[in-house]
Formats: structure tokens, sequence, C-alpha cells
């Protein structure tokens, strides 16, 4: 299991898109399938996938939160062909907010929006190595603009196994973005690759919940570690969801969580729900008190 895992909040198309990715991207498949009943936002379905064997979870939950370029992803192909194939079939019914084209950076480059709103960055990189094909990018723009450098070593300082890669910097006479700041920089966080890039350009848009990053923990000593390190805005705090200073969302979640609520048995499942429902940071023994329903 991924240490950290992507999570896409969807109105009512998860499942839908789900099939979708899985078709289009390699070595893909669906996990499995879940049903939650009688939360706020009613039935919910959360689907857990694998797009070229890294995992994602995608989330029907109603449509409160929307996807922006804030958090993108980006798609390292080694041919040109592999782009083309992929742009094609996911600008269907999408929008490009950078045409598919020759840049500085990449001989076949483009980013846009699939029909869902979530942004793809579609990369050929040519001889350069493919250690990991599916990059988060975080966008820092407004008033955390800048601010992409710092946000990356508080990162590395609260998870393990990781690091600062390249950093692409912002020169002289680029405004309004301010010369020293992030083009783009990689880095890694518990193996896992990230990017990050400051953007002074005018957007209407910042991080929100319709993307956040979920912890699997084992501990409730390791809940607690990253609640408190990463925790900014105890008034958003929700069901293991917290912000961070930065304003993104992150899920600190118990591993036997997720194996309570694939359990066949749906009494337990409900109990185990309307607990945690209830929580903030989760407490894994309420979680198993209400599981064997003491």
């Amino acid at each position: 299991m991924q240490k950290i895992t992507p999570f896409l909040w969807y109105d009512k198309e998860a499942v839908e898109a789900a099939n979708l990715y899985t078709s289009i991207f390699e070595n893909s498949r669906i996990k499995k399938t879940s049903t939650l009943n009688n939360t706020p936002s009613g039935k919910v379905e959360i689907v857990s996938i694998e797009l070229y064997g890294q995992e994602f979870t995608l989330m029907s939950a109603g449509p409160y939160f929307k996807f922006n370029p804030s958090v993108s992803f980006l798609v390292a192909c080694k041919a040109k062909e592999e782009v083309e194939k992929l742009w094609k079939e996911l600008s269907d019914g999408g929008k490009p907010l950078m045409e598919l084209g020759a840049y500085p950076f990449s001989e076949n480059y483009g980013w846009l929006e699939d029909r869902y709103g979530l942004s793809w960055q579609i990369m050929f990189i040519g001889d350069r190595k493919i250690t990991q094909n599916i990059i988060p990018t975080l966008m820092f723009v407004g008033n955390v603009c800048g601010k992409a450098e710092e946000a990356i070593e508080f990162y590395i300082s609260v998870f393990k196994n990781s690091r600062v890669g390249d950093i692409l910097r912002y020169g002289k006479n680029q405004a309004p973005d301010k010369e020293g700041t992030v083009v783009h920089a990689s880095f890694t966080l518990e193996q896992q690759e990230f990017a990050a890039m400051d953007s002074a350009q005018p957007h209407n848009f910042v991080f929100n919940e319709a993307i956040s990053f979920v912890v699997n923990c084992e501990t409730q000593k390791e809940i607690d570690y990253y609640w408190e390190n990463l925790s900014a805005n105890p008034t958003v705090e929700q069901c293991g969801w917290l912000k961070d200073k930065y304003g993104l969302s992150w899920q600190i979640v118990p591993i036997v969580l997720q194996e309570m609520l694939e359990d066949k048995d749906p009494q337990k499942i409900s109990r185990v729900t309307e607990v945690f429902l209830k929580m903030k940071k989760f407490d894994i023994a309420a979680l198993q008190r209400a599981y064997k329903g003491e």
C-alpha cells in the first residue's frame, strides 16, 4: 500500500471516471468499490484504482467541491504517440489549458481539464528516466504564491524518506512572477514523487477539498504525529480531514478503518460509519469498539 494516496471527490461520477481512467492508462485496474450509507452526503460510493500501478481513490459524495488546476497530475510519457493518445482520450469532453504542442521544456506537451474538470499535464520526456508515471503537481497561487519552496521544505520535514529534487526558478523580467520563486520543483515524500510550482498570474482558484492526499497510518501514534504536524485550521477538521497552512487538504486515516469498511457485515459498517462521522482526528480504539459492537 502507498503511504500517500491521491483522493478525488466527484459529484456522482466516481465509478464512471474510474472505468474511463483504467481503460486509458496502462497497467491499470479497479481494485475495489464500496458504499457508505447515511452520511451527510447520503449514499457515498468509493472506488480504489491503480493507474500505471499507482493507487488512487475516487469518491462520489455530492456537488460540494470542484476540481481546479491548483492540483494536477503530470503524466510522463516515453513516446510522442503515447502523448497523442492520452491527449485525445482525456480531452474528449474536456478543454485545453495549454494546447498540445512543442514547448522549451518538452517537444510534445499539453495541459487539459478532462470531462470531469480534473487537470492532467501530458508530457513527452524523451530519454529521461521515468521512475513514476503520474506525478501530483501543486500550484501555489494567490496568497500562497511564492511559497512553493517553503512548502516543499515543510513537507519533507514532516514525512520520512523524503528529499528535494531539481528546482527551476523564475529569473528577472518574468513579471508578475518574482525572481527566485519556483517555475517547477520536484520532491519526494515517502519515496513518492511530487512537483510544485508558483504562479503569480491571475487565477480564480485555490486548493480545496476536491483533491486531498490520504496518509495511510498503522498506529494511533502515527495518526497523532501527522495530525499535530499538518493541521493548521481546527475549524475545518472533520472525519480525518485537515488542511495544512497552505490550504492543501490531507486525510489522516488508519489502515484498519479501511479494513473495517470492507467487512461483509452491514451492521458493523453502519456502526463504524456512525462513529467516525462524529470524529475529527480518528481514534483507532473507539473505531475498534464500534466495530465489535461494544
